[in-house]
């Protein structure tokens, strides 16, 4: 299938690994002109030179931290001289801390409102006005399956990522007619570097082996296997893509079919 974005302008956050990376790459196979931010310099240049080596697209990245609203002010000023307009843009952020409602502090919550919910508004705004002028779009966010089902050690992401659902889908219907599409991806348990993280949290707490709980999530996920990166970025990279132009204000769970709900 001719994806039909050739030539396009990408602006891909936390790219330096990841789902970010694994999604930057993706596009730029399709031709796709791609910029990639994250804090790490060193991990983000590597991972530029790593796509340009494989497609030979033009990757341009520069270090940014998401949470902060001058570095993303900066981030879309410095893309914007560079590559002229971003027509793809794919909201991307690390995960707050797990824990209980009882562990989070006033700073705790704010923290992920600010990477999780602010940093998807803040791109989002400021990349509107181009995307409306060439009447053509794509907004993509990252979330969780936890916004579909809820995980009980990750109270912050659960609230934060819900609020990008809801703002997504309210955003969706009032920039359709100018050509803009805005969806959601929820990865399920993929083999990135956060679940680890979030393996080896369990595994402290419960005094057991974090192949042990890697083993027990594979065994709650039909396909009895977790995910891999680049089968997230095949979602998003069609989700991108011009024959999904009438694929908007969706949420849509990429999980090997663990989430139980209907919808």
């Amino acid at each position: 299938m001719d994806l039909g974005i050739k030539g396009k302008r990408a602006l891909v956050a936390a790219a330096s690994k990841g789902l970010g990376k694994a999604t930057a790459l993706a596009l730029a196979r399709e031709g796709v002109d791609v910029c990639i931010t994250a804090r790490g310099t060193e991990a983000l240049n590597a991972a530029a030179e790593e796509i340009r080596a494989a497609t030979g697209r033009t990757v341009l990245a520069i270090a940014s931290d998401v949470s902060d609203e001058g570095h993303i002010e900066t981030l879309v000023q410095r893309v914007t001289e560079a590559m002229g307009g971003v027509d793809i843009l794919v909201n991307n952020a690390g995960g707050p801390r797990p824990g209980v409602f009882t562990d989070m502090s006033d700073a705790d919550w704010l923290g992920a409102i600010e990477l999780n919910l602010m940093s998807a508004v803040r791109l989002t705004r400021l990349l509107l006005p181009g995307m409306r002028a060439e009447r053509w779009g794509r907004i993509i966010n990252i979330t969780s399956v936890a916004v579909k089902q809820p995980m009980p050690n990750l109270i912050l992401s659960n609230a934060a990522r819900s609020a990008v659902v809801a703002m997504a889908k309210t955003l969706s219907g009032q920039v359709a007619a100018d050509g803009i599409t805005v969806n959601n991806v929820c990865p399920g348990y993929t083999l990135t570097d956060r679940v680890r993280g979030l393996a080896e949290s369990d595994a402290a707490r419960e005094g057991i082996s974090v192949e042990e709980v890697v083993a027990r999530w594979e065994a709650t996920v039909p396909a009895r296997r977790l995910g891999q990166p680049e089968e997230v970025a095949a979602l998003i990279t069609f989700l991108a893509s011009r024959p999904a132009g009438y694929i908007t204000g969706t949420t849509i769970q990429i999980d090997g079919g663990s989430t139980l709900g209907l919808l």
